[in-house]
């Protein structure tokens, strides 16, 4: 791994990423989507460099943590950032393919479960020489499918499964989630500027959930008319990367942290 080295996340949380393993304005978006709030067991499959457990536990000190990742070396970058923060307590490294959870986790246990999944479909598109990378954006280990079925023997009887993909992905998704008896409930669409179709969204389902009610936010902007953030992003942002400037615009911000999009 090479250039590795800590970014802030606020409150005094601090992340090691690499080239090959940092996160993204995606991760970010997704961690406060998907936030538990108070002692809830979660698991965030494709765990990565840890940013979601790190960001969740920024101001929950009660939440159980398993954050499971494939790839050894982003493991060893996560483990890295959870000894550095003391939140061994808090959340536990997993180094497994998700598709391989019976007997290493309860299934039926878990009150939240979330994932930044690979964007594009396995074959589909430039693929990238970097290993770590390509896991990351395309659906070489994984499938939508293998996501879903995990996610639902992970969770109990009205638990949370959150996701965020690419709009062109909202039916793959959305017939995934139902194959695997996780119920949408709440739709979310974020877009850049106003003048601009959805890049993302944000959704979240139900293990066992009825059918039938899909609750759809307001859209997610994420400049405003004069092209800084808006009110919403600098809230979300908030005391993340205590070193950000969040009066530079957010196109000076936000592709470097786009590795997925």
């Amino acid at each position: 791994m090479q250039n590795i080295h800590l970014e802030p996340l606020g409150n005094g949380v601090k992340v090691y990423v690499s080239d090959s393993y940092h996160f993204s304005t995606d991760t970010i978006l997704l961690a406060d989507f998907s936030k538990p709030r108070g002692s809830k067991k979660c698991v965030d499959l494709g765990t990565g460099c840890g940013t979601i457990p790190l960001l969740w536990c920024r101001q929950n000190k009660s939440l159980d943590i398993t954050a499971v990742e494939i790839q050894p070396d982003a493991c060893t970058l996560a483990q890295k950032s959870v000894d550095y923060n003391g939140l061994n307590d808090n959340i536990k490294i997993l180094n497994s393919d998700l598709k391989a959870l019976r007997g290493r986790l309860k299934f039926g246990y878990f009150d939240t479960v979330v994932c930044n999944p690979p964007y594009k479909i396995g074959g589909g598109g430039i693929t990238n020489p970097d290993s770590a990378k390509q896991i990351a954006r395309h659906e070489t280990e994984c499938t939508l499918d293998d996501i879903c079925e995990s996610a639902s023997r992970l969770l109990q009887f009205g638990g949370r499964f959150f996701i965020c993909q690419r709009p062109e992905r909202l039916a793959d998704v959305t017939e995934s989630m139902k194959k695997y008896d996780l119920e949408p409930k709440t739709l979310r669409l974020v877009q850049q500027r106003i003048s601009k179709a959805p890049k993302l969204f944000l959704l979240e389902g139900r293990r066992g959930g009825r059918r039938g009610f899909l609750n759809i936010m307001p859209t997610l902007l994420i400049e405003d008319e004069s092209g800084q953030f808006s009110r919403e992003m600098t809230e979300i942002y908030g005391s993340y990367k205590t070193g950000c400037d969040l009066n530079r615009s957010p196109a000076s911000i936000t592709p470097e942290r786009k590795d997925k999009i």
